[in-house]
């Protein structure tokens, strides 16, 4: 895999995309999801105008990259299961 010098913000902003999801994914249904969803479409349009993607190292392979290191970045909602054995 190809390592890529991804800027800070943008890290920031992709890992931030990943943290709010999960907590809409986790809010119960009482909870309003408005500024949740709000929130995703301004991490949204961040990271896909961000400058770093205009550049030669802006492929899909980078992508992936960015959005695998800030999955890595946000911590699970839910613990890991540990099996016997």
């Amino acid at each position: 895999m190809r390592p890529y010098d991804f800027p800070p913000d943008l890290l920031r902003d992709q890992t931030a995309w990943y943290s709010t999801y999960r907590q809409l994914a986790d809010a119960s249904s009482a909870d309003s999801p408005t500024e949740g969803r709000r929130r995703l479409l301004e991490l949204s349009a961040r990271i896909a105008d961000h400058p770093f993607w205009r550049g030669s190292a802006g492929t899909p392979a980078a992508r992936m990259e960015l959005e695998e290191l800030a999955q890595r970045n946000v911590p699970s909602a839910t613990p890991a299961v540990r099996r016997a054995g």
